[in-house]
Formats: structure tokens, sequence, C-alpha cells
């Protein structure tokens, strides 16, 4: 029996294969669970196994690689277009089979331990810092209701919360005194929470070679950085930077047809995380980056004339993206270019 590719549809607990032989026929046909599944693919002879780009496929990727199987990862979405009729997890898993043979296919790189455990310490942060907007705008919510305002952001909240709650002019009943108080210390300790996945994401990139690198480029700091480097690892499954910039979701959308070239807003495809950091360092950059005597600032200096700011700082990102890919791809530092006197 000869099998041609292999395809796993992935779930908590139960795992379903299909293996495809000569002309795509089904020859195998299982529900395993996951130590079953480990087992039986470890008697298989060294195949092609496709799996899903979901929560697991990196752990179970790597399991099935040491066992010596060509294991690649696809997008769900490009998985769909081989379902056929109804959706079951047989058919899943024989679409994944048929899909995972295309040599013109968009494959995920298996991410290593290192990267998953980055990705996580960028995710727990993320989360904090939503958590933190919330407490800050149910804080202005209730005291707005009570006559008091202050300026969005951090750094309003830590200057003028202990004057209000000390103020006792301020027409703030008990109660609400008291619930604001429990408010304070709540945004407090996510705070020093932040801060310390902050610390730990700053130690991380200054022992990372690549990281240090990327460093060297305007407008990447340590979580831009460290965020780029758990998300494509070496770059290697991306051919160009345009092409990294089009997964980021930095590049136009295209609707053409008839021969008509039609471009609309950028495609917000992709990492969403990763886009926003960019477009945050890329604001840094336009704002604070010295613009004379280098390329890229006579660049700004062109588009901010004919060209909106929030416009200007799209097409920073998008620059920074590719600026980016190519330094991390190539392994050499950034290297500024200037203007020829």
């Amino acid at each position: 029996m000869k099998i041609r590719s292999i395809g796993i549809d992935l779930g908590k607990t139960t795992f379903h294969l299909v293996a495809l032989g000569e002309r795509g026929k089904t020859v195998i046909k299982k529900k395993l669970s996951r130590k079953q599944l480990l087992s039986f693919t470890a008697n298989l002879q060294p195949s092609l196994i496709g799996l899903e780009a979901c929560s697991g496929s990196h752990f179970l990727g790597r399991a099935l690689s040491q066992q010596g199987h060509e294991v690649r990862l696809i997008p769900a979405q490009f998985v769909k277009p081989f379902l056929k009729s109804n959706k079951n997890d047989y058919l899943d898993a024989e679409a994944i089979a048929e899909a995972v043979e295309r040599e013109n296919m968009r494959f995920v790189p298996i991410k290593t331990e290192d990267q998953l455990d980055l990705q996580a310490l960028h995710r727990v942060r993320e989360r904090l810092v939503s958590r933190r907007t919330a407490v800050i705008n149910q804080v202005r919510a209730f005291l707005l209701e009570r006559g008091t305002s202050f300026r969005k952001g951090p750094a309003s909240l830590r200057r003028q919360m202990p004057e209000i709650l000390e103020d006792g002019e301020a027409q703030l009943s008990p109660r609400m005194r008291a619930l604001l108080a429990t408010l304070w210390q709540e945004w407090k300790h996510l705070e020093e929470q932040i801060e310390l996945l902050s610390t730990e994401i700053g130690s991380i990139c200054d022992g990372d070679p690549a990281c240090r690198r990327l460093r060297q480029i305007p407008g990447v700091g340590p979580l831009v950085a460290t965020a780029v480097v758990a998300a494509i690892g070496n770059g290697a499954a991306f051919r160009k930077g345009r092409e990294f910039a089009a997964w980021l979701g930095l590049i136009p959308k295209q609707y053409s047809t008839g021969g008509r070239t039609k471009l609309l807003g950028i495609s917000k495809r992709g990492n969403t995380y990763l886009r926003k950091m960019f477009i945050h360092g890329a604001r840094a950059a336009v704002l604070r980056l010295k613009r004379e005597g280098s390329l890229i600032g006579a660049w700004m200096n062109a588009l901010e004339a004919r060209a909106p700011r929030n416009v200007l700082i799209v097409a920073m990102a998008n620059k920074l993206a590719r600026i980016t890919w190519a330094v991390l791809s190539s392994g050499e530092p950034y290297r500024a270019a200037t203007v020829a006197a």
C-alpha cells in the first residue's frame, strides 16, 4: 500500500486521519486519540502529512517530524476550497490531504518552543493592556457622571487619581469613593504585571542576536522585534519583503476585473497584533525620526506633502515590515541609506 499524502483533522481529544493513495483514492480512514495517533503514525512509512494551522498543530507537527514524516501546516481558509459536499471530520481530513500536495500552496512554518513561549508572553501582555484600558475607561466614565473629567491614557490617571480620591470636596459618595479606590488598586496591579512582562520581553530581546539586529531599524523596539521573531522566525516562509507585508495586511486590497485595476485600502489580513505593533512603531518613527540627510526621511517628506498623516504612517509601517524581513532573512545588520552630498 503506497501512501501519497495524509490529512489529519485536529481536535482536543480525538483526531481523524485520512490517507490518500494513487489517483487520490482513500486507503486509510481512522478515528484516533492523541496517544493512538502518535503510535499509529510511528509505524507508517515516512509520508507527507498535512495539518490545519490551529491550536495544538505546532506540537503535533514537531512530534510527527521527529518520526521522520514531512509535515506541512496549512491555513484553514486554504483548505476550504478542497472540501466536498457537506462538512464532517473525515471530509475535512480528506480535504487537507488533497491540499497538502499542491506545490503552490502556502504553508505555515512549525514554531519552536522558544517561539511559542515568546508568543505567549506577548499574548498575555496584550490581554493585560486591554484590561488596563478597560479599567481606565470605566473610571473616567464614573467620574464624568460626577462632574469630574481628565484626559485619556495611563499618565493622566496616575497623576490625577490620588488627588481625586483625597479631595474631600469632590462630589463623590462614600460608596463611589470606595469603588474608585478598588479600581485604582486594580489598575496599579495591572500596571505592575505589564511592567514585569515588558522587562522580561526586553531581556529576551537583548539576548537574541536577531532581535538585536532588528532593533537597529528606526521604529522597531523590543516589542516589535520579539513579536516578529516569535511570528516568523528567520523569515524563510516568505520569498521577499512584499509577501511579508501582504501577510500582515499592510498592502492595498485589490478588486480588479476585465483588465481594470482597482486598489482599495489596506487588506488588514494576517496577524492583527503584529500589524498593530508595526503601525505603532511607524507612528513613533514618523514623529521622532530625524529626516535630514537620510533617504527614508526624504521619502517621508515627499509623501507627507501629498498625503494625510495616517496614510504616511501606514506606508511607513509597510516599509518597516519589508526592511525587517530583509534584515531578518539576510542575517546582516541594518544600514541606513543616506543622501549623497
